[in-house]
């Protein structure tokens, strides 16, 4: 059995297999495991790239939660933003969100030890069979945005192909901004509507806990799509609308530009939570929900607990 892609949702899915006795390998193409709860060190401390942080409503993954707190690796954030708008400035109560002091991506690393990952290892294509780049596998499981999917299906495989080309994504250009210091008042997080640039900015030092002078920011999709090819770019631009917005005087003093071009799902699939078709070929992610960790998890999860339940009825 082979998954294809380390963040969450593959982890989660293999996480199931392993638990109900099947032999898996995750297989990722990039040098770490993570996906978009990608972390990147700066100056010896970690910055998150991809997702802001989590959130947890879910009974299953609260626990999940609840052990990374009791390991240390999570810790409640906030439960409050700032929003800019037309309207200036105002907060907004939401749910509590959960910020990884060692990096979001330290949380798939921890679900990771419980099972095989094969890293820098790039999957060509996946045929009926199933079989993945030319060798036979029991059954594959597909945990990455559709659009990069459907570059690995086989056309013959008509269910999955149709469930990954019908996602559709947005980019998004994630700036890590290193200041000489902290010049801006405390707000943890804010939400930015409306701009031509912005559509979310964090305090890494206040979201990490450890006040270092760090703002992360996220642009708008229309901003990213202009950029995707030398999103290097855009950095002068991404901090000069953080400084504008916050009233920064001084210029950072580096700015790394990370690109995702499948940074969210434009819309949830309507489906039960992930696709699986009669090949034993499936798909996990956010995709098939709320875009947010959780619903990576679960899709993970639930991909691999069917997944389980077709390979001990009929193993063949």
């Amino acid at each position: 059995m082979i998954v294809v892609g380390a963040g969450i949702a593959g982890v989660a899915c293999a996480g199931e297999l392993v638990r109900a006795g099947v032999p898996v390998e995750i297989r990722e193409r990039g040098r770490v495991a993570g996906g978009r709860m990608a972390s990147r060190r700066f100056d010896g401390r970690p910055a998150d790239l991809g997702a802001a942080y989590l959130t947890a409503d879910d009974p299953d993954f609260v626990e999940v939660v609840r052990r990374w707190q009791a390991a240390g690796l999570v810790r409640e954030w906030t439960d409050t933003f700032v929003a800019y708008g037309p309207d200036g400035r105002r907060e907004v109560p939401g749910p509590v969100r959960w910020a990884a002091p060692r990096g979001l991506r330290s949380l798939v690393e921890a679900l990771a030890r419980e099972v095989p990952v094969t890293v820098d290892r790039w999957v060509s294509t996946v045929e009926p069979g199933p079989v993945v780049d030319g060798r036979p596998a029991a059954a594959v499981a597909l945990c990455m945005p559709g659009p990069q999917a459907a570059l690995l299906v086989d056309p013959a495989l008509t269910g999955v192909t149709r469930a990954a080309v019908r996602q559709r994504w947005s980019p998004v250009l994630a700036g890590v901004l290193h200041f000489p210091a902290r010049r801006w008042a405390d707000f943890r997080g804010a939400f930015v509507n409306d701009h031509p640039v912005l559509a979310l900015v964090c305090d890494d030092g206040d979201r990490r806990g450890d006040a270092g002078p760090v703002l992360v920011a996220h642009t708008t999709p229309e901003f990213a799509a202009g950029h995707l090819a030398q999103p290097s770019d855009a950095g002068p631009a991404i901090e000069q609308a953080v400084r504008d917005l916050l009233g920064l005087p001084e210029p950072a003093a580096q700015v790394h530009v990370h690109r995702w071009t499948y940074a969210r799902p434009v819309e949830p699939v309507a489906d039960e939570g992930f696709f699986l078709d009669d090949d034993r070929v499936g798909l996990a992610g956010d995709a098939f929900g709320r875009p947010r960790v959780q619903s990576a998890w679960r899709s993970g999860r639930d991909l691999g607990r069917e997944l389980a339940r077709r390979l001990a009825d009929n193993p063949g």
